[in-house]
């Protein structure tokens, strides 16, 4: 299946797309992700919705790896494109737009044009989650999407978690690996920042959840600071 909003992306990416979308690893995922789609929301009576899990989607060439935790119920879950069609992408694509890193300030379907550059966004959970909290094993289930995506894009120089639980589901593909060693060396704030064992620059911010936003505790000041810091780290001119 050909994504509708392609960028010129590698047969490889394409098959690692392919494999994530077919993914039936979590029954209670799977099962949850599909009731969704058949009761919809009643702003959404009449679309239909993905369903599925939902792949990562960008430049190929990207320097900068964004990583969520999951597809929003109603969000990427409905559209099929990560941080497409929610809150949370009403308040980050503008931010990326405004810095260079997205071709449009809004993201409505996965088929409205909107391109990135020198970014990928992906996540550590494909499947919406029951309350936006999945299970250690399902976190550990996705674990290998995450791992082929990232072994596909090989420029990539910078990594922005956005929220504990993307950070830590990237805590644990580094100790995978075999990149670091330990976990305790790496605390999970806003504002983060380390420079990785591999050369890789690691940036954390508070997930662009409307309970972050909404209540303050993420603003539009604090979350552009962070990409700006990433676009720097990437070495990509402002």
């Amino acid at each position: 299946m050909t994504p509708a909003n392609t960028q010129s992306t590698s047969p490889l990416l394409l098959q690692i797309r392919e494999t994530i979308i077919t993914c039936e690893r979590c029954p209670r995922l799977r099962d949850y992700c599909r009731g969704i789609g058949e009761t919809k929301r009643r702003a959404y009576l009449d679309q239909t919705y993905w369903s599925r899990p939902v792949p990562g989607f960008g430049d190929p060439r990207a320097r900068i790896l964004i990583l969520g935790l999951a597809p929003g119920a109603h969000g990427a879950n409905r559209t099929g494109r990560p941080f497409t069609g929610d809150g949370s992408g009403d308040f980050m694509y503008p931010v990326l737009h405004e810095l260079g890193l997205a071709s449009k300030p809004r993201a409505v379907t996965r088929d409205d044009g909107l391109k990135l550059r020198h970014a990928w966004i992906a996540s550590v959970v494909r499947c919406a989650p029951p309350g936006d909290k999945p299970l250690p094993q399902e976190i550990r289930n996705c674990g290998t999407h995450l791992a082929h995506e990232i072994q596909a894009l090989p420029r990539v120089r910078v990594v922005v978690c956005l929220g504990k639980i993307a950070f830590d589901g990237y805590m644990a593909f580094l100790l995978q690996t075999g990149v670091i060693t330990r976990k305790s060396d790496y605390h999970f704030s806003h504002g983060a920042e380390y420079l990785l064992p591999n050369g890789l620059h690691l940036l954390a911010t508070y997930h662009p959840s409307l309970r972050n936003t909404n209540t303050g505790r993420l603003d539009r000041v604090m979350f552009t600071r962070v990409f700006l810091r990433a676009r720097e780290l990437a070495g990509l001119s402002v």
